[in-house]
């Protein structure tokens, strides 16, 4: 079955542990530049949030890749980067409307989760449990789908003067 993370922004304590064991996991290093998920923070709501690859069913990634670097994992149905490929355009970054992908600042590469091979480390060492790896049923979407909505609310309220 698939698995998807789901993330619920007011559990957020915004203690980062999600982007230090995600940039070890995948680069031997505590560098939040090299992680593959960043939390936002907005002081005026005192609000954390997490923002990652939510691996969509109709990926903007893919489709505007101009060298078809993005594919779907058939193992994890993660959004993969192929590497060998990846010219660095940022054509991914800029179509994501979840601000999922970035920048690696040495390789001037896209990354972006891959859920660690089925195994997501941010979920896995996420103390407050703000971020968990779960089988991707109705009541799962939902829950993603209420998360996103809440989250679209807040910046409306905040981008409002």
């Amino acid at each position: 079955m698939t698995k998807v993370l789901v993330i619920d922004p007011e559990k957020c304590a915004g203690c980062r542990t999600c982007e230090a064991v995600c940039s070890f996991y995948h680069e031997k290093e505590f560098n939040p530049a090299k992680s593959r998920i960043h939390v936002l923070k907005w002081e005026e709501a005192g609000l954390d949030v997490p923002m990652v690859c939510q691996q969509c069913e109709s990926p903007v990634c893919e489709t505007v890749c101009p060298v078809k670097a993005v594919s779907r994992d058939s193992k994890t149905s993660a959004m993969l980067i192929d590497y060998d490929i990846c010219i660095g355009c940022r054509m991914c970054i800029m179509a994501c409307p979840f601000g999922g992908p970035s920048i690696n600042p040495e390789t001037r590469k896209t990354i972006k989760c891959d859920l660690c091979d089925g195994d997501p480390q941010c979920a896995k060492f996420c103390p407050t449990g703000t971020i968990e790896y779960k089988n991707a049923t109705k009541a799962t979407y939902k829950k993603r789908k209420e998360a996103a909505n809440k989250l679209g609310e807040l910046i409306v309220k905040l981008a409002t003067p």
